[in-house]
């Protein structure tokens, strides 16, 4: 804390500087790409309300909890804040935030509807520049505050770096309890920051490989409920699935085409596995590949017209471009080790995949063309690369080795920042694998 001698100190400095200066500054710009670097501090003020309730602090702090999370920014603690912003109305002091090294500031006021929903109103500012960068005004029930507040983050993620935001957001993945060889498997749904977990099958039938229609209301997922893997299709708000097909063989690892009216699976039969389409309207399936390789784990470009996958046609599992029809499939990966789990980033860039080298497993990336592969994650057992919808954040999950004593072998949820640094767990309820992000929700 400064003493308030040095605070007028440090104000007084600061209009000099700015008098003689006479440099008209910038407007603020977060760079999301390149090395690592130190996240920018930010200040969000108290929001005002006339009510008494909680939500004058529980939404700033999602919205803290957001921001920080993303590790671009660095909330200044508010016993640090000088100025005291008492109404929407107040233009802000900017010296006051300049010197606490605040690079933008926020501020928000809450009020109650006649119908009972909530208004939230939110200004961001650029301190430097002494301009609004944006104000907008939310409504919606009181029991929807969560979502709000993810939304407002949202707004201000993509206002200050260009890029869209990821809070809003959905992550589907496989809850797991009990012992390693009695493993019980549900499909669960949580807000991507852990709120709002739920349950969305009942355990009796193990599930894997979730993954999200592109509007984010159905999940395509595996199903040992006929004794064999199936592909199922359930609506999240209805609970209610439907089995796609009880098809000759074993299907798997499914998901959808950018449109949301197909679907992209391998086949399993008689020891080998193709790649088929299957048109979810009208339940026609066409056959990709053709092969006496294996052939799966296929997942579209985000313009439709492409699909990778892996293949052992050249002896182990390496990944593959096709397109959309199944022409001309084209390897692109050359590097040591095995291959699998492709998935295209939503911004087109960037194919994620999980690699087997030596007996260890690492996330990577390389462009589509095969070039510049990078290894960002690695552990005993890390698998199942998923994008945010920004396609700048992973997630995966990370399984770690049983001890001598027969414990251990716990599954997590992990997101990582495509530089390969700010790697962080996402808390869950127990052991999670498989995980899928959802498109964002507003």
């Amino acid at each position: 804390m400064y003493s308030n001698k040095e605070v007028k100190m440090q104000k007084l400095l600061l209009v000099l500087m700015l008098f003689f200066a006479n440099v008209a500054h910038a407007e603020l710009h977060i760079s999301v790409d390149g090395a690592k670097s130190e996240p920018t501090p930010i200040a969000i003020t108290k929001f005002i309300s006339k009510d008494s309730s909680d939500l004058i602090k529980l939404i700033p702090q999602v919205i803290q909890s957001d921001l920080e999370n993303s590790n671009l920014f660095r909330i200044i603690d508010q016993d640090a804040h000088i100025q005291n912003i008492e109404s929407l109305e107040t233009i802000p002091q900017f010296v006051d935030w300049q010197v606490i090294g605040a690079h933008a500031l926020i501020n928000g006021e809450i009020s109650e509807e006649i119908d009972g929903k909530i208004q939230v109103t939110f200004h961001l500012w650029d301190v430097y520049a002494q301009q609004r960068l944006d104000a907008q005004v939310l409504s919606g029930s009181p029991e929807n505050w969560r979502k709000i507040a993810h939304v407002i983050s949202d707004i201000i993620y993509e206002r200050l770096t260009g890029e869209k935001g990821y809070f809003d957001t959905k992550i589907a993945f496989i809850s797991e309890k009990g012992p390693v060889k009695k493993r019980q498997r549900r499909l669960a749904i949580m807000d991507q920051d852990g709120a709002n977990f739920r349950y969305l099958t009942d355990g009796k039938d193990a599930v894997m490989t979730p993954r999200f229609s592109p509007d984010g209301q159905e999940i395509v997922y595996m199903s040992y409920k006929s004794g064999k893997p199936q592909v199922y299709l359930m609506n999240i708000q209805t609970l209610s699935s439907r089995n796609l097909g009880n098809f000759e063989g074993m299907s798997f690892a499914p998901r959808f085409s950018p449109d949301g009216e197909k679907l992209v699976y391998s086949i399993s039969k008689n020891g080998n596995s193709d790649i088929y389409l299957y048109d979810i309207e009208n339940f026609k399936r066409t056959q990709l590949t053709n092969h006496p390789a294996i052939d799966t784990s296929p997942c579209f470009s985000p313009d439709g017209k492409r699909i990778v996958f892996n293949s052992d046609r050249s002896g182990r599992q390496q990944l593959y471009i096709m397109n959309a029809d199944g022409s001309n499939p084209d390897r692109i990966s050359f590097g040591e080790g095995s291959y699998a789990t492709p998935v295209w980033s939503p911004r087109g860039d960037y194919i994620a995949f999980t690699k087997i080298k030596n007996g260890s497993f690492y996330i990577g990336l390389m462009k589509p063309d095969g070039s510049g592969e990078r290894l960002i994650a690695e552990g005993w057992l890390v698998e199942g690369p998923t994008w945010a919808p920004n396609g700048r954040i992973l997630s995966f999950w990370r399984q770690t080795p049983m001890d001598k004593g027969g414990k251990g072998q716990n599954a997590k949820l992990y997101s990582i920042d495509i530089t390969g640094y700010y790697e962080q767990e996402l808390k869950t309820a127990g052991d999670a694998s498989d995980p899928a992000w959802s498109t964002p929700l507003h």
